[in-house]
């Protein structure tokens, strides 16, 4: 898988093994929010962290340790 970025979308986000977690560590309320299931390939990752209050920068490098782990 590539880089996650801000641009990313949760939908390819959601498919990397162990992002559930970073992302409800991280207090992204998408994960269980119903009306987002239907907006997954369209919501993107900074959109979501900008309108929540996250830290971008620090989900951003928790996703991409993942990222790396996977590629080992």
């Amino acid at each position: 898988m590539k880089k996650i970025n801000k641009e990313s979308t949760l939908g390819e986000v959601m498919k990397l093994k162990g992002s559930l977690e970073v992302l409800s560590d991280n207090n992204v309320p998408c994960v269980t929010c119903p009306f987002a299931k239907m907006e997954m390939d369209k919501l993107k990752v900074g959109q979501i962290c900008e309108q929540y209050g996250i830290d971008c920068d620090l989900l951003l490098t928790e996703l991409n340790a993942l990222v790396l782990r996977k590629s080992k």
